[in-house]
């Protein structure tokens, strides 16, 4: 019976989705009330209500734990002693968690590591397993947005004690997207290297003979 939880344990999860994971952090701080926004283009969007709300402006730059897209972003409102706090970059996203509880929280302090969950490839960078001393995370990282544009994946080993990341097993690049102004595309590089044709030794003009 130990070693069927053990492998249950050990299988890979995936992360249904970047909002799902956000939704499941538990602040470790004192609250009266907290609000999770996902401000999509303009609009705001409450998708986790803790508490009584109270009135909040609405903010023009926030975080994300997945791929950054112009315009869409999520910020936290919370009340505290009579106070309206924000919460619009990773570094306080990570002291409102405050310490690991469970994995969401891990990927949240990842994503403060430049780390991602990569919601279009979950297979290699969203998703995840653990066991009795660590969560084991598959995620993603934007390695350039130049030439080329690439993204490599790791396997993160995150102490559920520490909450460190003790370890990091570079997997490689799964993407990899070359444009037509890159000089480093590896295709240009080997159509240069091609040796051009050379030309053929010039044969002397015939001479014309007036009669």
């Amino acid at each position: 019976m130990l070693s069927g939880v053990l492998s249950y344990a050990q299988q890979k999860r995936q992360f249904s989705s970047v909002a799902s994971i956000l939704q499941n952090i538990t602040p470790n701080m004192r609250t009266d009330s907290w609000l999770l926004i996902q401000k999509s283009y303009g609009k705001d969007n409450i998708i986790k209500q803790s508490g009584v709300p109270k009135d909040y402006v609405s903010q023009n730059s926030g975080f994300n734990i997945g791929i950054a897209e112009e315009g869409n972003f999520y910020y936290i409102v919370y009340s505290s002693a009579g106070k309206t706090e924000y919460i619009t970059d990773l570094e306080g996203l990570k002291k409102f968690v405050g310490k690991i509880d469970d994995v969401q929280d891990a990927a949240v302090f990842a994503a403060t590591e430049g780390y991602i969950v990569d919601e279009d490839f979950k297979d290699v960078a969203g998703n995840y397993y653990e066991d009795i001393s660590n969560y084991y995370l598959d995620l993603g990282k934007l390695i350039s947005k130049e030439c080329p544009y690439q993204k490599k994946h790791y396997t993160l080993t995150i102490s559920k004690v520490t909450g460190t990341i003790n370890f990091v097993k570079d997997n490689g690049s799964y993407i990899e997207l070359y444009n037509k102004k890159c000089t480093n595309n590896p295709r240009l590089l080997k159509i240069e290297k091609k040796e051009e044709p050379k030309d053929e030794p010039k044969k002397p003009a015939k001479s014309t003979k007036r009669r």
